[in-house]
């Protein structure tokens, strides 16, 4: 799934990358084997729990402990004006409308014209009211989405979609 996550991403010439909710550091990983290094990075997570462990996994990472929400201020805070590549390992079905807007309208306050956006969502989800809303919300809010392959080595499988600003 990291993989999959990471395909087609131009990590190497992104200015700067923001990773949502990166829990042990699965994707982060991946992602920094293809970041140059001068592209800022920047990880946030609201767990707690989740945070120590990538702070351990990952020391030398920046990684604010904060919602996805307040991604505008903990850019700016970062020194980062203007975000190329967001990858997302956030759970976004089973977020209420309200909350995927809320954090939608934040990624766009920080998101590049032309920059993209991923997460992936689990097949059985997709069907399920809040899976077909949230694919519905992504067409409203990005110019293109495209879905991967299906990954059926993950488990649950899953598929990742990839969203053009």
């Amino acid at each position: 799934m990291a993989e999959a996550m990471v395909e087609g991403l131009d990590l190497a010439n992104a200015g700067a990358v923001v990773e949502y909710g990166p829990g042990t550091g699965v994707f982060t990983g991946k992602i920094l084997e293809r970041v140059s290094p001068s592209t800022r990075f920047l990880a946030i997570e609201i767990s707690p729990r989740l945070a120590a462990i990538f702070r351990e996994q990952y020391p030398d990472v920046p990684l604010a402990e904060d919602s996805v929400a307040n991604v505008g201020r903990l850019c700016a805070e970062a020194g980062i004006v203007s975000v190329d590549v967001i990858v997302s390992g956030l759970p976004w079905a089973a977020f209420p409308d309200s909350l995927q807007r809320e954090l939608l309208d934040a990624t766009m306050s920080v998101l590049r014209p032309g920059g993209t956006f991923v997460t992936f969502a689990y097949l059985h989800g997709l069907p399920l009211p809040a899976g077909r809303r949230f694919r519905k919300l992504l067409g409203e809010y990005f110019s293109s989405v495209r879905r991967s392959d299906i990954v059926w080595p993950n488990l649950p499988p899953a598929l990742v979609y990839r969203c053009i600003r």
